[in-house]
């Protein structure tokens, strides 16, 4: 059966850019303007505070772990409140200390962090993010911190193999952090419609068999429900009508297939579940704002 949160993270393609460690003593704050690109921590001791633009201000504690799909502007500080220090994001990452320290500079830290940021090479990144929430906090699973903690090592040491090792450590913790992430307590989202039985059938279903020409009434079979039912909950609890979804999907799907050089345009309009090329690129054409040869070309 398939995966749909593999397949989105496989498309994504996520590639390791740093990580490095944080901490912090006594009374500070620090504000980072937006970012853009995904980034993770988790608390290795102590606790911060952590307030992410739209979303309300969270205590983080040893074991927990936050995943930002796509890092909005946000402040993290210690417990007390203190007068927030302006970062740019962009400055910091490129910053290569092993370790940042805020507020007090000598004796032991209060908390101790470790996270990093990495890159989706994927244009349909955007797309793709949109699906997720802005935030995923999750408490002491311990798997997660050991995998930071691996991909910390591992960006520290420049051995052969860096790279792959890196951007496969960072597909397994997209994988771990997603799955652990509470699905029906979020806002509407791909996740939120993982979680619900009768919504992920369908969406299994459409992940699974691209080729077949699915209407609304053909998922609301697979999940179970009345036409009108399963489309108020697909809708409700993923934030996008269930055609919508399999079309911006499908487009995702056929620009990975066109990039990659190796599948001739009626297969790659079969594989999606279009009649005809002609019908396909039409489609396309409207989707993308050119024509998919152009597309394909365009590298």
């Amino acid at each position: 059966m398939s995966d749909p949160l593999v397949e989105i993270i496989q498309l994504l393609r996520p590639q390791a850019i740093f990580a490095k460690g944080v901490s912090g003593a006594g009374r500070w704050a620090v504000s980072y303007s937006a970012f853009g690109h995904p980034g993770f921590c988790a608390v290795v001791e102590g606790q911060c505070r952590l307030s992410v633009e739209g979303e309300r201000p969270v205590v983080l504690s040893k074991g927990d772990f936050v995943l930002l799909p796509a890092t909005p502007a946000f402040t993290m500080s210690s417990l007390d409140p203190a007068q927030p220090k302006h970062l740019d994001a962009m400055q910091a990452a490129r910053d290569h200390k092993d370790e940042v320290r805020h507020g007090r500079a000598d004796g032991p830290p209060d908390v101790r962090l470790r996270g990093g940021y990495f890159t989706f090479e994927s244009p349909d990144a955007d797309l793709l993010v949109s699906l997720l929430p802005t935030m995923i906090h999750i408490h002491g699973l311990d798997r997660l911190t050991a995998l930071v903690s691996m991909f910390g090592a591992e960006a520290e040491e420049d051995r052969a193999g860096r790279d792959l090792v890196l951007s496969r450590l960072v597909e397994i913790l997209l994988i771990e952090a997603l799955r652990a992430a509470p699905g029906q307590d979020m806002p509407p989202c791909l996740l939120r419609g993982l979680s619900d039985p009768r919504v992920a059938k369908a969406l299994h279903g459409m992940h699974g068999d691209t080729e077949r020409a699915w209407t609304v009434s053909d998922l609301a079979a697979v999940a179970g429900l009345s036409r009108s039912a399963f489309f108020d909950r697909f809708s409700r609890i993923v934030g996008m009508r269930p055609m919508e979804y399999l079309h911006a999907w499908r487009m995702a799907v056929a620009k990975d297939l066109l990039r990659s050089g190796q599948v001739a345009l009626d297969e790659v309009a079969r594989r999606i579940g279009y009649g005809s090329a002609s019908t396909f690129s039409t489609a396309f054409s409207r989707h993308v704002g050119m024509p998919p040869g152009r597309f394909a070309r365009s590298g």
